[in-house]
């Protein structure tokens, strides 16, 4: 029997974001913005969790960000 695929979760580096606001447009359901640009996660957590509709835009923010800051991850 196969088992279900890991859900992904975007990770970021804070030693490398910069506040640019990449992700948070791309990934409007997954990311806001703090005063200062940088991302929020609306679930709250520390690598929120990619819902499977949005994992083109997550892929594409990953490749996309200016600082390299982005990967995603299947860690639970």
């Amino acid at each position: 029997m196969k088992r279900p695929a890991a859900p992904r979760r975007l990770h970021i580096d804070w030693t490398r974001c910069d506040g640019r606001g990449l992700c948070t447009e791309l990934l409007p359901g997954v990311f806001d913005r703090d005063d200062w640009g940088y991302p929020l996660a609306r679930d709250g957590s520390r690598e929120p969790v990619i819902p499977r509709g949005d994992l083109a835009e997550a892929r594409m923010a990953v490749n996309r960000c200016p600082r390299l800051a982005l990967s995603l991850t299947t860690r639970s």
